[in-house]
């Protein structure tokens, strides 16, 4: 169990490696680009190439790359889905070339139009990125909090889409504050098991490959998208130490996405909390 953090990328690309070793995180996340504009990356072969081999050196892996915020795969104008196809297919070309474990994204809104009326058109947008992108490079999607009719707040609609499309390149990221806010209860041993036995028959925990760490602001089935630091939320500790007992979240790295004690986002007493947490469970 690896605990890690989205970290900036500000200067040049390796710089994310020292960031993360100023704070002991063990794996990354990291945008390519400007997480709320289409214009793509201009890292160049060798930038990315340098990131690749710092992160190696210095054992920190996985490393995934989180998709920008304007891609909707279920949005009604054609112009938004060719967008968010070309923005995809160029991260998960990043990430391929930076040995990364995936590309996590949101899959988007419908907008009101419910998710039955959206899933063919969700499931060719996601088949056109795999087919124009290296077999190496895996697709994750991540769960929702619900709020405004995003798609994935619950485990049936990821695993729709899982099967629909029918790759083994399409895998899971489970946010902890979207399960919560979401109306999965994570606070206690037997919440947790509900929910991923629930996981397990609608998706399966073979296609779970990450976690997103973060506690939730906003009371359980909100719908709120609201992080807070590990142990400030209502998850708190206890939440935290549920989940990583379950033996299905035993070898998966946790990414931090917290707001951080100095409002500078991730930090060394977010990882450090989290690492109590795991040494706790695993005594």
């Amino acid at each position: 169990m690896k605990i890690g953090a989205h970290v900036s990328t500000a200067g040049t690309l390796d710089k994310c490696v020292d960031r993360a070793r100023d704070i002991s995180a063990e794996s990354i996340q990291i945008f390519a680009s400007g997480p709320q504009s289409w214009r793509p990356s201009a890292h160049s072969d060798e930038a990315i190439d340098v990131l690749r081999d710092r992160a190696r050196e210095y054992g920190i892996a996985p490393l995934f790359v989180h998709g920008i915020y304007l891609v909707n795969l279920a949005s009604a104008d054609p112009t938004m889905v060719e967008r968010s196809i070309s923005s995809l297919t160029q991260y998960m070309t990043f990430c391929g070339r930076a040995g990364g474990g995936g590309v996590i994204f949101h899959v988007g809104s419908h907008k009101g139009a419910g998710f039955d009326a959206v899933l063919p058109s969700v499931t060719t947008a996601i088949e056109r990125v795999l087919s124009g992108t290296p077999d190496e490079a895996n697709l994750i999607l991540e769960n929702s909090a619900g709020q405004g009719g995003t798609i994935g707040s619950t485990f049936a609609e990821l695993g729709a889409i899982v099967r629909a499309v029918g790759s083994p390149r399409v895998q899971i990221c489970l946010d902890t504050c979207h399960c919560y806010a979401a109306g999965y209860d994570l606070r206690t041993a037997a919440g947790v098991a509900a929910a991923m036995d629930e996981f397990d028959r609608e998706i399966g925990l073979d296609r779970l490959v990450v976690v997103h760490a973060n506690d939730c602001k906003a009371g359980l089935g909100s719908g709120l998208d609201r992080h807070e630091n590990i142990g400030q939320g209502h998850l708190g500790e206890e939440g935290f130490r549920a989940t990583m007992a379950h033996p299905a979240f035993r070898d998966l790295p946790f990414i931090l996405e917290v707001p951080g004690f100095a409002g500078k986002g991730p930090d060394r007493e977010n990882v450090d909390i989290l690492k109590r947490i795991a040494t706790e469970v695993v005594c």
